[in-house]
């Protein structure tokens, strides 16, 4: 019995003590180059779905129409396009250093359209921690979040006007 419990003891400060010398060694991935630690992808996904199942809103306060679309292309435009990208576009440079890579949202194979617009929504107002999506709760209202929430929900189906506003040339600040 000795054995067994200086075993579980020993096993108890070992992992412990290996994880804090793994991480000061200079070994551990840190860059965003860097491959992803052993089952970093796995936790942070669970950890993650979780919460937002746990947090995010299911009522969705404003319709899915056209006027709500426009107003969520300004937004995206203004503040998503620049990680996410715009459509039939090569990504932004920014998108091509980040890791996890950023999704290009109105690309056909990284849509979110499958995703409720309330996971959207708990996204865009929180961020989520190690990538580079931040969050927006201190910069846009909540009817934003809403508004370009929905437009992603229904990024596969927008009506042309609102395709035409997000495939409108960037135009440079400060241009005349």
């Amino acid at each position: 019995m000795n054995k067994f419990l200086v075993g579980v003891v020993l096993g108890v400060l070992a992992v412990p003590a290996l994880v804090y010398l793994y991480l000061t060694s200079g070994r551990a991935p840190a860059a965003a180059s860097d491959p992803p630690m052993p089952f970093e992808r796995q936790i942070a996904k669970k950890a993650l779905h979780v919460k937002i199942t746990k947090e995010m809103a299911t009522a969705v306060p404003m319709r899915a129409d056209e006027p709500t679309f426009l107003a969520g292309a300004r937004v995206y435009r203004d503040n998503c396009a620049m990680c996410h990208g715009l459509p039939n576009n090569t990504p932004p440079r920014i998108a091509k250093g980040m890791f996890p890579p950023a999704p290009q949202l109105l690309e056909k194979d990284e849509m979110v359209t499958d995703d409720p617009p309330g996971e959207t929504v708990w996204k865009v107002k929180n961020g989520i921690r190690l990538t580079g999506m931040p969050s927006f709760n201190a910069s846009l209202s909540t009817q934003e979040m809403w508004q370009v929430s929905l437009l992603l929900a229904n990024a596969d189906k927008l009506p042309p006007s609102v395709q035409l506003a997000l495939a409108a040339p960037v135009v440079a600040s400060g241009a005349k």
